[in-house]
């Protein structure tokens, strides 16, 4: 339900492997950051869970198969508590959610998993991907519309929205840190540019 009144706002992810930086951002005319957070999305009592195609690769491939589901599963119960946590805290604040942006790296689609697990940088490409999918499927549980951002081209993206502001607007977000505090990494100004970049289309 929208409420007559409320800020129009959105959420930008950086996620690694078994965690994600989040930040929400609304742009009324001033850019403003309205909330960050690390999420958690490994769930502790699985083993190998930050890792699970590492963890994985010392089982047999059925068995992996059935590990990395159950992982999967976990995930995404962490991942949808913490965002739907995140969106109420925001709905609270009278502002209305209703995109995301997620980082993305350039990787070429994956192969079956018996080849990943023979490859010790697909294992590594794999579960970025893994978590990647997991935040997303979150998001979008959630009502939310995803935009997939690729990471290297976001400097690129950033020219075609803004034009010459894109550069005042990067020097812009990195000296929010100075108001907001730590944490403010280049997971937070990367996540921070991400959400700016899907309010604005």
């Amino acid at each position: 339900m929208v409420t007559t009144g409320m800020k129009r706002a959105a959420i930008g992810c950086r996620v690694h492997s078994g965690w994600g930086a989040l930040v929400a951002v609304s742009n009324d005319g001033v850019l403003e950051v309205i909330g960050r957070r690390h999420i958690v999305v490994a769930e502790a009592s699985i083993p190998g869970s930050k890792q699970p195609y590492h963890y994985a690769d010392n089982l047999e491939l059925k068995e992996a198969e059935e590990y990395l589901a159950r992982c999967f599963t976990a995930s995404g119960q962490l991942a949808s508590a913490a965002i739907r946590e995140v969106l109420s805290q925001l709905g609270r604040s009278e502002y209305r959610v209703e995109v995301s942006g997620i980082l993305m790296a350039s990787v070429r689609t994956l192969p079956s998993l018996e080849k990943i697990l023979a490859s010790h940088a697909l294992i590594h490409a794999a579960e970025g991907e893994f978590f990647r999918r997991v935040v997303r499927k979150a998001c979008e549980e959630a009502g939310l519309l995803v935009t997939p951002l690729s990471e290297r081209e976001l400097d690129e993206q950033a020219k075609k929205t803004f034009g010459k502001r894109a550069n005042q607007l990067k020097r812009q977000i990195s000296s929010l840190g100075k108001q907001l505090g730590p944490p403010w990494t280049q997971d937070e100004k990367l996540a921070t540019l991400a959400a700016t970049l899907i309010l604005a289309s």
